[in-house]
């Protein structure tokens, strides 16, 4: 079951994800769902417009979200447990896992419970927000065409809020460590391994695989994979040192992974970046099996004292271009076609990229004027949710499109109502989802390519919009004439 299953009637989605919250109280556990469900009926909308301007319903949020028992993990746990006993099934999921920045502007007084973030020349405050999400991999999808399948997105696995402390006098007097209060302090690198330490390891008919950008290239992450049976595709951010085999010299990891010669082609759309526009990139596939990975030096350890940790690379490259991937695989990649494989399932990464844009752009979490950081992180967790719903979207609307339109994922009524509205027969997934768009504002032109996560949200916004008419008219009184 993907997460943005039943989005379509919010009252019932939220009911599955936090039905379940136990703070003691059922009045509050509806409370909560009642704000779930209007986030996703109104992605971005205020508190107080949630409460259709009820003075009560505005209260009661507020004094739900400031509640000591309603904390991230308690109000995210009946999701997590949703989306684990899915990953009990057979078969392959990657747990996509990244870290962004939530930055609220300055207030009139500084919100307790946050802490500095990037320069914070102009006083902003924040925190970094670490999220595991769980997505069904389709498997023997190494061809050289596509860039990756879309991906059924399951749900949050773990979410963990990292306040930054202000440097102490005596760090900044030396700036390159060595003081004890540095090393007692919970580093931000951290963050990896920890969230892997919540979801423990895999069943035996199923593959787990963390995918993750350069920040994961941590030996510790890499490690605590290893320990628990977990898969990885990470980029590599260190030249690693590599074992020596036995009667040879040792070797680096950049220096082999450029090394080995093509083993074949793919191609990659490439977004649009500030000053770069969108493009199709022609890249070439490497892969060597086999290495081991030196453990580095440590406090009190030497490099290479620890355990070595087992795996492939995977270099994906664009000759005479700025593009080179180079992926950090636990597996044995033995050919071309798995080497593809691998690079797709990096490139499946982007989907978190995509959920920080649903969480910050489409549901303003740091436009939240909350001014506690009890009651911004309660709230940044059921928007968390709401925003892979978002996302998840887009991935649905291309999975089957060719499927009958009673599969899309909308109720009979709601198909119903888009049928009407677009007076035209819709037949397939692919026809439902491009009348949904054009609810959103898609035209649909031969050069617009498929819609995206916002404009299907907002068509489905509309279309809401649109049920909703219908059903008032149905319960209003008929004139007598």
């Amino acid at each position: 079951m993907s997460i943005s299953q039943h989005f379509c009637d919010v009252g019932q989605w939220a009911q599955t994800h936090f039905g379940g919250v136990p703070l003691g109280d059922v009045r509050r556990t509806r409370r909560v769902c009642t704000l779930a469900a209007g986030w996703a009926r109104q992605p971005g909308a205020s508190i107080p417009r949630l409460g259709a301007g009820s003075a009560y319903a505005g209260k009661a949020a507020y004094h739900l979200l400031s509640s000591a028992a309603a904390t991230p993990d308690t109000l995210q746990g009946p999701h997590r447990a949703l989306v684990l006993q899915q990953l009990q099934q057979a078969g392959i999921y990657l747990l996509l896992e990244d870290t962004t920045q939530l930055r609220w502007a300055p207030a009139t007084a500084r919100r307790a419970g946050l802490g500095p973030v990037g320069a914070s020349v102009s006083g902003e405050q924040g925190v970094l927000l670490h999220s595991l999400v769980a997505a069904r991999w389709p498997g023997g999808s190494g061809s050289s065409a596509a860039t990756r399948p879309p991906l059924p997105l399951l749900g949050l696995l773990d979410q963990q809020f990292y306040v930054r402390q202000a440097r102490s006098a005596a760090e900044k007097a030396h700036p390159h460590g060595g003081t004890r209060s540095r090393q007692g302090r919970a580093r931000e690198s951290d963050l990896w391994a920890q969230s892997l330490r919540a979801i423990g390891s895999p069943p035996s008919q199923g593959r787990w695989v963390v995918v993750a950008d350069r920040g994961a290239d941590i030996y510790a992450h890499l490690y605590q994979c290893q320990q628990q049976g977990l898969g990885f595709v990470v980029r590599a951010a260190q030249d690693r040192g590599l074992a020596a085999a036995a009667g040879g010299s040792a070797a680096t990891l950049f220096a082999v992974a450029r090394a080995q010669p093509s083993a074949g082609q793919m191609e990659l759309p490439l977004r649009a970046r500030p000053g770069q526009a969108a493009r199709l990139a022609h890249l070439q596939v490497s892969y060597c099996p086999g290495l081991a990975l030196r453990a580095p030096q440590r406090p009190g350890a030497s490099a290479g004292k620890g355990p070595p940790v087992a795996a492939s690379v995977v270099r994906v490259w664009e000759p005479g271009g700025k593009l080179e991937w180079l992926l950090l695989c636990d597996d044995v990649v033995l050919n071309g076609p798995q080497a593809r494989e691998r690079a797709q399932q990096y490139a499946s990464r982007w989907l978190m990229e995509d959920f920080h844009k649903a969480l910050k752009t489409g549901l303003g979490a740091e436009r939240l004027q909350l001014h506690t950081a009890a009651r911004l992180f309660a709230a940044v967790a059921l928007l968390s949710v709401v925003a892979l719903a978002l996302v998840d979207l887009r991935e649905h609307s291309r999975q089957r499109p060719d499927a009958p339109a009673e599969t899309a994922g909308l109720s009979t009524l709601y198909l119903s109502v888009l049928r009407s509205q677009r007076s035209r027969p819709l037949q397939t997934v692919r026809q439902v989802y491009y009348a949904l768009a054009g609810l959103g504002g898609h035209l649909g032109r031969a050069g617009d390519g498929p819609p995206g996560w916002q404009t299907l949200w907002l068509g489905m916004v509309h279309l809401r919009y649109l049920v909703e008419g219908v059903e008032l008219a149905a319960q209003l009184p008929r004139e007598e004439h």
